[in-house]
Parts: structure tokens; C-alpha cells; sequence
């Protein structure tokens, strides 16, 4: 990662270095935050980010699940975050922000320990490497399965819940796979380790549910718009395990990884073993309206006033 110069820290912008906390925040022991990842483009008439309100919507909304209590309206932590990308500069880059309890009381009852809200950006690559984009990746069903119903509270995007990604991503990692896919409680497909999942049988795609412990995706929901506007038939649908194993195509969507289509499953082939012509489709539509190229008809880009020379 490399720095850059400022991050905003409830209501001001302080330097990259710091912004740091007290090892005895609740957040450390208690892994009590809510956190965003959004994506700025770099598109032909400037820096644009992707959803913004959208993604600062399900902040507030993982907030208010978890009972943080939040001084920040929607509009003011949207306006922060093009202006933090303004003042640093920033052709393309990846927005962090958190929301997390600080220093205070000890305990596991955050009475006394004050709501930290920090804005972040760098730039980031490809989530899962340039090459998966065209070329697809090998993934593995994890031992670990998502958290169960009214476990931990799945449509929030919570710090705590990104334990058990961990748990899957390295599992994969150590096996020799580039990601691994989660199954729910009920043995049913639910989703990457940070990434929602679809599923492609005879022209037609599959989605799990929100009820399988699947994340509200921001670019989930992008692309289901993307797909019914193409003419192509989509639903949400309890999917088996043995769905993925006979699938023509399958493919993850998410702010990191974008659309990015998967190869094999437990060393089965999909498909051809590469990217399908109906993913290909709809990453074309993705990145065509991402950068600019096409017209944005959603309202899903925000411009960001240029502060650099566009390329």
C-alpha cells in the first residue's frame, strides 16, 4: 500500500501517519466496526466514484444494525469522500471508510466509548490479479461456512464478520486456490470470502439470496440491473453446491474483485475452463460504463473535481 497524504478523521483531514488508535480501543478486542470499500474510476473526464451514495447508505445502515450512533448525515460523509480524493490527488483508488468504537470503557458494553469514523484511499489494483479478468480463477467450496441467522447480522458489513473470510481466504490460500466459496448454514451456496457469487445454467443466472448469509453487494445489484437490461434471464434462487459443478459459467462480483469469472471449482472445469460469453458480456457492460466509456443512465458515477491533469 502506498500512503497518501491525507485521511479524514471525524469532520477534519489529518495526515496518513496520524491516524491511529489506542491499542485498548473497543474495535481491538472486540472487532466492533462497520467498514465500505468503494472504487474510484478513472474515466475521460476525470476521477468518477462508483455508487457513492449507495455505499455510504449501507454504512449508515451496518451502523445502525451494530447501534453505532453516527454525528454524520449521509450527504456530509459523501461530500467527505470526493473531497478526500480531490485533495490527495487521485486519478483512480480504492475509498476505505470505517466506523469503529475507540478508546473508553473495557468492557464488552460500548457505553462509554466514542464512535471514530475515518475516510481512507489508495490505490488498488485488481483484487484477484489482472489476469483473472480475462482468464477466470480456481476456487474451492471452504470448510467454513457464512454465519447463521441471528448469529451476526449478515447485511451488515462488519469488521467481526470478516473474521470468518479470513478463516475462508486462507484456507483456500494454503490449498492452492485463489479464493474459496462459502456455504450458509443450511448447506446451500452463499458466497465468497468477500465477494457475492453467480451462476450461469443454459443462459440463464442464478444468485443466492440475501437469506443465504449473502451480502447486499453494491456491484451485486449493478450487475442484476446490467443483466435484465441485456435481455438476460435472472434470478435469485437457493442454489445447491451441485449446481456449481455442472454450471456453464460462474463468475464474482464486489467493489475488489469487480466481475471476475471463476474456472474451476474443486478442480472441476467450468465450462470451457475460461470466461464465458455471458460474463464476458457483462463485464464489458461493467467496465464500459465504470470508466466512461458509456453512458451513465443509472446515475451511478460522481465526478470528482480535477485537481490533476487528466490523462
Amino acid at each position: 500500500m502506498t500512503p497518501t497524504e491525507k485521511i479524514w478523521h471525524n469532520g477534519r483531514f489529518i495526515a496518513w501517519d496520524e491516524a491511529q488508535i489506542h491499542v485498548l480501543s473497543h474495535v481491538v478486542s472486540y472487532g466492533s466496526s462497520v467498514f465500505e470499500g468503494v472504487r474510484c474510476y478513472e474515466t475521460q473526464n476525470g476521477p468518477a466514484i462508483f455508487r457513492l451514495r449507495d455505499h455510504t447508505r449501507r454504512l449508515l445502515d451496518s451502523a445502525k444494525i451494530y447501534r453505532f450512533p453516527v454525528e454524520f448525515s449521509q450527504d456530509q460523509l459523501v461530500e467527505a469522500q470526493i473531497e478526500l480524493v480531490r485533495l490527495n490527488g487521485m486519478r483512480s483508488c480504492y475509498i476505505r471508510p470505517i466506523i469503529l468504537r475507540g478508546y473508553g470503557g473495557v468492557g464488552v458494553m460500548p457505553v462509554n466509548n466514542p464512535t471514530e469514523i475515518y475516510l481512507a484511499c489508495w490505490e488498488w489494483g485488481k483484487y484477484l490479479g489482472e489476469e483473472a479478468l480475462a482468464e477466470g480463477v480456481d476456487v474451492c467450496i471452504s470448510s467454513w461456512n457464512r454465519i447463521a441467522p441471528n448469529t451476526l447480522p449478515a447485511l451488515a458489513k462488519a469488521g467481526a464478520n470478516y473474521m470468518n473470510s479470513q478463516l475462508i481466504r486462507m484456507e483456500a490460500h494454503h490449498n492452492g486456490y485463489a479464493e474459496g466459496i462459502a456455504l450458509d448454514s443450511e448447506g446451500r451456496i452463499s458466497e465468497g470470502s468477500g465477494e457475492n457469487i453467480f451462476v450461469i445454467r443454459d443462459g440463464k443466472i442464478l444468485t443466492p439470496p440475501l437469506g443465504s448469509s449473502a451480502l447486499p453487494g453494491i456491484t451485486r445489484d449493478s450487475v442484476m440491473t446490467l443483466a435484465r437490461d441485456l435481455g438476460i434471464p435472472l434470478v435469485e434462487s437457493v442454489i445447491p453446491r451441485e449446481m456449481l459443478y455442472i454450471a456453464d459459467e460462474v463468475f464474482f462480483t464486489g467493489t475488489a474483485a469487480e466481475v471476475t469469472p471463476i474456472r474451476s471449482i474443486d478442480r472441476i472445469p467450468v465450462g470451457a475452463g475460461r470466461r464465458g460469453p455471458i460474463t464476458e458480456k457483462l463485464q464489458k457492460a461493467f467496465f464500459e460504463l465504470v470508466e466512461g466509456k458509456a453512458a451513465d443512465k443509472y446515475g451511478w458515477l460522481t465526478a470528482v473535481p480535477v485537481t490533476v491533469p487528466a490523462r
